[in-house]
């Protein structure tokens, strides 16, 4: 009995370091002179950014353990509202969503935490985080003080709380810092609110917590609270001492951090797979750790946007892809890329003279899988939804976040060919009688459809596919489905006539895997080589069997528009136009034997086949034209225009404004860049403002770009990148084209605009820079 029981305290003890390591004994975390202090002495925070939802559980030890092998002492984490409070008042922090097991595998690991809890977190996430149900009170103000949304956020902020407070260093546990709200300065500019989502999470945690807010060096002023630690973001080949000058002066005392070093870039559909050099990666960071100034590297491991919870950006629409690779040292499988290997060179110098971890090997092996194809189908037509008849009504309002819906109108006698305009929110498909008319793509700011002429009783069908909701800027409050009325016009014995149908049959499916295999239960047939092109939109079922598992990467060149499920799991969205043309499908979720893969197809496929390869493809573009803005059309003729605004401007980073002096008017802004600071540069912008009258920026949603002689497609330096909101990105012109080079955006309509603000490239020099321009409103 007496060996039984030492045998049995001998396996306690064994399985306990993580228990023994959480019960750790109770810390603090300050800000001191120039510096954090950890428990009293000086701390630098290597934090690597890595979010929980985006990796399977199985793995994400291994995930802390790369980054651990980086040479990081801190994991930093978002936590999305809408993964855990899906319905309202229905909160999940089980399984994929265990935050607070996070938080403790992390501390085994010997790894601290920074938690940001929102509300709202951005991250290229469905909707910023934000839950879609908000949507259902029409009228509610997101990331304001309205009283609803308030409500709601101290409930969920409270929720949270109740996992992550026992888990704070002042318990014992590994979190250090929380943050307040994310980048409120690129939102607006509100303190009162600021300081409420501050007092509700003080009220949590307590004021012996640390709590900071991040923002961009050009914004944080707007809404930086006098009590609470300000960091700055910014991305991979910044001027970071111009990153800081400001945060400097104003409290030169304070300890400096980037909260968001961005180590690459998000991929959205129908783009160039992003990537930024590993050399300036890496000298920046060096840079900083040189100076004593911490950072959180976003992303060290970005993963992947499984489901339907990638997100969309905004100027416009641009959906972001499953893939949240991010061109991070660690890539979305767990892998070393090169960037991690000169990444771990350079931290090694800054780990107290000791080595660093060992890189852990990878959890499964990559394996590869046959061609195999899917033969069972179900037509989409035939899904079962929520019906309703009247008015219309979008995806919120039929209470469903995500999915598709069905809208069916009769039309009246049309002798003539006639336009339906309508906003479509995202990706719609118009039939007549079941014959397939055309698309309305939301993404190409598409928003009318040609119809051939019709007869008295016949049945318009539009079927629309909701995708991500916007994540950043006032576009955010992103409804779903036809928003508004349909208008169809045509011309009639001379006189322009336009209808409204008022009456729509409209069924809202929603994209479950339930949903998926109810539909294929009821409706299934195997006869997939007679479906039409009406009936070949719907879900498909195939089956594979392994003799071992691992991580793969399927292949879907071959199909349209949709999403996959593998065994239940919900693997991302998929689209022919890439540049992702194959999903990551981790081997946790396979198993030996008979694996089942069940593909939604909003467009249907030129071959229903699949099959699994042992590397990814990001950057594999298939699309019906090139993305440049280079059509000789387009180009206006300026040569006898007089220009608003000609001169010079100034060398170096940081804001510059041109006044015109007077008020002028135009729909289109044309910038004509005669020459570089520096010769033999390539002109580029990253950013670009107009002013109206009252001397307020005009909102740039209705922006695109029309015209561009030389745009860098390869490197995703297109004319749309001055006006996405992202400092870090920019327009370039392609090697070797001469001055003088030309952009033109189309504001959407006219505007009285009297000032122009630019901003060069973020990088030390400012590389591009403009010199001589002339600028045009017309």
């Amino acid at each position: 009995m007496k060996l039984l029981k030492h045998l049995a305290l001998a396996a306690l003890l064994m399985a306990a370091p993580a228990t023994m390591q959480a019960a750790s004994k109770p810390g603090t975390f300050t800000t001191g002179d120039k510096t954090f202090l950890l428990n009293g002495k000086p701390f630098i925070v290597k934090a690597a950014e890595v979010h929980y939802p985006r990796i399977p559980r199985p793995y994400w030890e291994h995930r802390i353990q790369m980054c651990k092998a980086l040479g990081m002492n801190t994991v930093c984490i978002y936590v999305f509202w809408n993964i855990h409070e899906q319905q309202e008042g229905q909160f999940d922090f089980t399984g994929n969503n265990d935050v607070a097991e996070f938080c403790r595998i992390a501390q085994k690991n010997g790894m601290y935490v920074i938690v940001r809890p929102g509300p709202y977190v951005c991250a290229e996430w469905e909707m910023g985080g934000l839950p879609w149900w908000l949507l259902k009170k029409k009228d509610i103000k997101l990331r304001e003080r309205d009283p609803y949304f308030m409500e709601r956020v101290k409930i969920f902020e409270e929720k949270v709380g109740e996992q992550l407070k026992p888990l704070t260093i002042q318990n014992g546990g590994p979190i250090i810092m929380i943050q307040v709200e994310n980048e409120y300065g690129s939102y607006g500019e509100d303190k009162p609110y600021v300081s409420e989502i501050r007092d509700c999470l003080r009220g949590i945690y307590g004021k012996e917590l640390s709590l900071f807010q991040c923002d961009w060096s050009s914004n944080f002023e707007k809404n930086g609270l006098d009590d609470l630690t300000w960091t700055m973001n910014f991305g991979t080949g910044a001027n970071i001492d111009q990153q800081f000058r400001r945060l400097g002066e104003l409290r030169p005392n304070a300890p400096k951090m980037c909260s968001e070093f961005w180590s690459g870039w998000f991929d959205k559909w129908g783009a160039r797979h992003e990537t930024r050099p590993a050399k300036d990666m890496v000298e920046g960071m060096d840079e900083m750790l040189s100076k004593g100034i911490s950072f959180s590297l976003y992303m060290t491991h970005g993963g992947t946007s499984f489901g339907h919870w990638a997100g969309a950006n905004s100027p416009g629409f641009a959906p972001d892809v499953t893939s949240y690779d991010y061109d991070a040292p660690i890539n979305e499988y767990g892998h070393a890329t090169p960037k991690f290997w000169e990444l771990r060179k350079m931290m090694a110098k800054y780990n107290d003279g000791k080595k660093l971890p060992a890189v852990p090997k990878a959890p499964m092996p990559i394996i590869t899988i046959p061609k195999f194809e899917l033969k069972t189908f179900a037509e989409l037509l035939l899904a079962p939804g929520k019906e309703d008849r009247g008015a219309l009504k979008t995806f919120e309002e039929m209470d469903m976040g995500w999915g598709m819906m069905l809208y069916s109108t009769t039309l009246p006698d049309i002798p003539t060919q006639s336009v339906l305009t309508a906003e479509m929110h995202d990706f719609a498909q118009v039939f007549i009688n079941g014959e397939y008319i055309g698309k309305v793509d939301r993404v190409k700011n598409e928003k009318s459809l040609t119809l051939p002429p019709v007869k008295k009783g016949q049945k318009l069908l539009i079927l629309v596919e909701g995708m991500g909701r916007i994540n950043f800027g006032r576009a955010i409050k992103d409804f779903k489905g036809i928003v508004g009325d349909v208008t169809i016009s045509a011309e009639v014995d001379n006189n322009e006539v336009t209808w409204k149908p008022r009456e729509w049959w409209q069924c809202a499916t929603d994209d479950s895997y339930e949903t998926a295999v109810n539909t294929l239960r009821l409706t299934a047939n195997s006869n997939i080589n007679k479906a039409t092109e009406y009936t070949k939109r719907g879900y498909y079922r195939g089956y594979f069997n392994l003799k071992k598992v691992g991580d793969t990467f399927l292949n879907f060149e071959t199909w349209g528009k949709g999403q996959v499920w593998v065994n239940g799991h919900a693997m991302g969205r998929i689209w022919s136009i890439g540049p992702q043309q194959t999903l990551y499908v981790p081997g946790c979720w396979l198993k030996k034997g008979k694996n089942e893969i069940i593909v939604l197809d909003v467009v249907g496929p030129k071959e229903a086949v699949v099959w699994g390869q042992d590397k990814p493809e990001l950057n594999k573009l298939q699309l019906e034209k090139s993305n440049k803005h280079n059509n000789i059309g387009d180009k206006p003729d300026l040569n006898s225009a007089t220009p608003v605004a000609t001169g010079t401007f100034k060398a170096g980073n940081g804001w510059q404004t041109i006044n015109f002096g007077k008020t002028a008017k135009g729909r289109y802004l044309a910038i004509e860049c005669l020459s570089t600071q520096k010769n033999g540069d390539r002109a580029a912008i990253a950013e670009l403002y107009l002013q109206g009258q009252d001397g307020k920026r005009l909102s740039r949603e209705p922006w695109k770009t029309k015209y561009a002689n030389s745009e860098e497609e390869n490197g995703n330096h297109l004319g749309d990148k001055v006006f996405d909101l992202q400092e870090s990105t920019y327009w370039q012109t392609e090697k070797g084209a001469s001055a003088p080079h030309l952009l033109v955006i189309d504001l959407g309509s006219e505007q009285s605009v009297k000032a122009l603000e630019y901003l060069p490239r973020a990088e030390q020099g400012a590389p591009g820079s403009v010199k001589n321009y002339k600028i045009y409103l017309y």
